[in-house]
């Protein structure tokens, strides 16, 4: 069994990686901006969609504004940029924003930042890959219907490549994005010849009527429409996601690290204002419409929509309208699309395993997300993400649109956290830093971080607000748990290293007074041979063998079978009145502790081992309830005797081990 798991797992994963092999070439920057770009241009696959869809609820005419709201997000977006910008010159170990906030504002505010930032990496995987099986479902109709599923599928898919560790991947990224920027910049250009020559045609859903949601039939006046408005701008905040991603990865860029690092953050923050708004801009001019329930919110001269209507994605829609039609160049834009949001969850699987590892190397997580796999991959990182993503994607139904109501707020907090973190770095630096030039950039930088502080808190507030009862609740909640949760695990660590720390060594070198041996004893076999020649070999102050008096019968077979080997051992007979095995042994280990507390007690079992799982069924169940127990009695000491049952062989999973069951044990 142990052989078809360990070919499975080599099938699916790879064989083992030495250790040298995580070296990695540092990046260019053409190069590092499509590998790292992914996650913040992914998001302009679906924040476009967001704005439309929450105008949508006051009718078509609400959608003409769509640009200005468009216009506002990317006010924020430049500034996030910027700032974030510092913090590629300041910190530029790879900590990003749980970094900047442990260090400035305390550990309190970095799991606060940690546990945002996780939940954006399960999120950025949910949304990500539920957007691809949209797309997915413009090019392969048959999977329309069935985008939850489809989305599960590329989880898995996505999490065996990571599991594998593949090396020398920088390529698909490189080729990927740039024929994505490249059909944008297509769209946009035709887009732009086609609307100065008169010749740009309406999208198909241009002839469609939008009907206002209840309370808007007026459109966007009163503290309704300002509402709405607000709830449009909340929604097309997602186009920020990603951007902060680049800091934790200064590293991998070549030298100058930090400039280039900062260099290839602006020109991030520039395509993507730039995409946004002419996406916005085309889908104002070809009248696309896109609504959240189409058979209830768009009509056909006044008649609901057929139950099969389809509605693409409003990038597919420009598509097909800018290119005229389902053509190549539409065709090359939607793989690309899927492609990137495919690559955009695989950012998040890098980004979640390394924040682990750090997270448990700080206490705040389990140690095992620390270690590296087979190969050289986080793999309990990994595994965790994927699972995590998988639950949100069945709850949700892989719904973009409700998954980003979660998405938006784990964001603004860690952007608002790392702001604030970064105007009191600057604050401090300032107060030690004599030389006026530097203190010239370094209040310009305040500048920035104070400005982004500003606007992101402002942003939080309004998704807050208007999001709240839309599942930003949830998303709360879920960072409140992590929170805790780091809290209770930091807490243990730090009570288990207190508990185990030096101190006062008197305790700890003191030698017992004496050591008693004590070998418990089933029946006279090789097992129990081979466990008093061990423990005559480690030569106790005293060795006697226990069993337990269940059957009278078995008992006087074995006393007699014991006194014909003339055994130098003294056997020892616990009476049983329940029939019980655990407990008169448990008791009897316990006296002698209260007799002689200054001595160690060694309990000697023997076990068998198997090689199937059925036959751990069938053997060891006693003894196993027994070591459990005697590991919560102080000074006693529970050793081990395994004996290799033929079944057994083979089994250590070390290639041409040569060990039989005898060779191995004797």
């Amino acid at each position: 069994m142990s052989d078809i798991a360990d070919a499975a797992k080599r099938l699916l994963v790879g064989r083992p990686l030495r250790s040298e092999s995580s070296k990695k070439a540092p990046l260019p920057k053409r190069a590092a901006l499509p590998v790292f770009a992914s996650d913040a241009l992914s998001s302009m696959a679906y924040a476009p969609d967001e704005i439309l869809l929450m105008l949508a609820l006051a009718g078509v005419t609400a959608t003409t504004i769509s640009p200005w709201v468009g216009l506002a997000v990317v006010v924020v977006l430049l500034v996030v940029v910027a700032s974030y910008r510092q913090i590629v010159r300041a910190y530029p170990s790879g900590g990003g924003d749980y970094e900047v906030a442990t260090t400035n504002l305390g550990p309190t505010a970095g799991i606060g930042v940690a546990s945002a930032l996780l939940l954006d990496y399960v999120l950025t995987v949910a949304v990500s890959l539920s957007a691809g099986a949209q797309y997915l479902a413009v090019l392969l109709p048959f999977t329309r219907g069935h985008e939850s599923v489809v989305a599960v599928v590329l989880v898995v898919a996505v999490t065996l490549v990571n599991l594998r560790g593949v090396r020398e991947s920088a390529w698909v990224f490189v080729v990927v994005i740039y024929c994505f920027m490249g059909g944008l910049g297509a769209l946009a250009v035709v887009g732009a010849v086609r609307y100065l020559s008169g010749t740009l045609p309406q999208a198909a859903s241009a002839e469609l009527e939008i009907v206002p949601a209840a309370g808007f039939e007026q459109g966007l006046v009163g503290v309704a429409g300002a509402f709405l408005v607000a709830r449009a701008f909340a929604s097309g905040a997602v186009a920020l996601t990603g951007v902060e991603s680049i800091t934790s990865a200064v590293p991998s860029f070549r030298k100058p690290r930090r400039r280039n690092a900062a260099n290839t953050l602006a020109l991030l923050g520039a395509i993507s204002a730039a995409v946004l708004l002419t996406i916005l801009f085309l889908a104002r001019a070809t009248g696309v419409k896109f609504v959240e329930d189409p058979t209830t919110q768009l009509t056909s001269g006044g008649v609901p929509l057929a139950e099969d209507y389809q509605q693409h994605p409003v990038l597919a829609q420009l598509a097909e309208t800018v290119f005229g039609g389902a053509g190549v160049i539409a065709a090359v834009l939607m793989v690309a699309t899927a492609l990137v949001l495919l690559l955009a969850a695989n950012t998040a699987f890098h980004g979640f395993p390394v924040l682990g590892s750090m997270l448990a190397k700080d206490g705040y997580l389990p140690r095992q997300l620390h270690t590296r796999g087979d190969r050289m991959a986080f793999s309990n990182g990994i595994v965790t993400l994927a699972v995590a993503a998988i639950v949100l994607v069945v709850v949700f139904d892989a719904e973009v649109t409700a998954l980003i109501q979660l998405y938006i707020v784990g964001v603004f907090v860690s952007f608002t956290l790392s702001q604030l973190g970064m105007l009191r770095h600057w604050t401090r630096a300032l107060r030690k830093e004599p030389n006026p030039r530097e203190r010239t950039r370094m209040k310009w930088s305040r500048t920035l971080n104070g400005l982004g502080f500003v606007l992101t808190a402002a942003v939080l507030v309004i998704v807050l607000v208007t999001k709240f009862t839309h599942g930003a609740w949830i998303t709360l909640v879920a960072m409140g748990l992590l929170f805790v949760l780091m809290r209770g695990i930091h807490q243990h660590y730090q009570r288990v290293r207190e508990e185990l720390a030096l101190g006062d060594m008197s305790g700890a070198r003191a030698l017992p007074s004496r050591v008693r041996a004590v070998v418990l004893v089933s029946r006279v076999h090789k097992p129990t041979m081979r466990a008093l020649a061990y423990a005559r070999a480690s030569r106790p102050s005293t060795l006697e063998a226990v069993t337990v008096g269940v059957d009278p019968d078995e008992i006087a077979d074995l006393r007699a079978r014991w006194e014909e080997l003339d055994l130098p051992v003294t056997l020892r007979v616990l009476d049983s009145p329940f029939r019980e095995i655990t407990r008169p042994v448990l008791q009897y280990v316990r006296s002698l502790r209260r007799d002689s507390p200054r001595d160690l007690v060694v309990v000697y079992i023997p076990e068998y081992v198997v090689g199937h799982w059925w036959e751990h069924l069938l053997h060891n169940q006693s003894a196993l309830r027994l070591k459990g127990r005697l590991l919560f009695t102080p000074g006693v000491v529970v050793a081990s005797v395994p004996w290799q049952l033929s079944s057994s062989a083979g089994q250590t999973g070390l290639d041409g081990d040569g060990l039989g069951p005898d060779r191995a044990g004797r």
